[in-house]
C-alpha cells in the first residue's frame, strides 16, 4: 500500500510541476497541496488516498 501512495504521489507532484511550468503556475498550488497532505500523514498517520484505495480494492 505504502508504494501505491508513494508512485501517485510522485505522478501527481511530477504532472502538477510540469503543468505548472507549460500550462499555468497556479498548478503549482496542486503540487504544495500534495507536500503538505504528505507531511501531515507523516504525523497523524491518515492518508486520504489510502482511505480511497482501501475501499476501492473491497470493491
Amino acid at each position: 500500500m505504502e508504494n501505491i501512495i508513494r508512485r501517485f504521489a510522485g505522478v501527481f507532484i511530477l504532472g502538477s510541476v510540469a503543468l505548472g511550468y507549460f500550462v499555468s503556475p497556479y498548478w503549482l498550488l496542486f503540487t504544495v497541496f500534495v507536500g503538505v497532505n504528505l507531511l501531515q500523514s507523516s504525523f497523524t498517520n491518515w492518508c486520504p488516498l489510502e482511505m480511497m484505495l482501501k475501499k476501492v480494492k473491497k470493491n
